[in-house]
This record gives structure tokens, C-alpha cells and sequence, in this order.
């Protein structure tokens, strides 16, 4: 599972997408960092302009 779709399910705290960034780091996956963590287009760009607080605002609406 996704940072996305274990966070929106509950099973994790919105701090946990730092452990999921680490493992992207370390792992040779050739996925980008965002659909690493399932996030959509919209999302990452919130992420990157706003801040990881306005992500986890724009999660909690869905």
C-alpha cells in the first residue's frame, strides 16, 4: 500500500510520510517520489508549492 491509502485508511499518522520518503530514498524503484507515495497530480503539486501541511489539509478532505 501507498503512503496515500494507508494514511486515508488510518492505519498510519501524516508523520509517517517522512519513514515513506526515506525508503524511496534508499530503494532503486524508478517511480517518482509522488506516485511512490500514490499521490495525484494536484497533491504533489500542493506538496511542493504549499507545504506538508496544506497536503495533509487537502487529504483530510477526501
Amino acid at each position: 500500500m501507498t503512503f496515500k491509502e494507508k494514511y486515508l485508511a488510518g492505519e498510519i499518522e501524516f508523520e509517517a510520510i517522512d519513514d515513506f520518503i526515506e525508503e524511496w530514498n534508499n530503494s532503486s524503484t524508478p517511480e517518482t517520489l509522488a506516485r511512490f507515495l500514490g499521490l495525484t497530480g494536484e497533491e504533489e503539486d500542493v506538496w511542493i508549492e504549499e507545504s506538508d501541511e496544506a497536503l495533509k489539509e487537502l487529504l483530510d478532505r477526501r
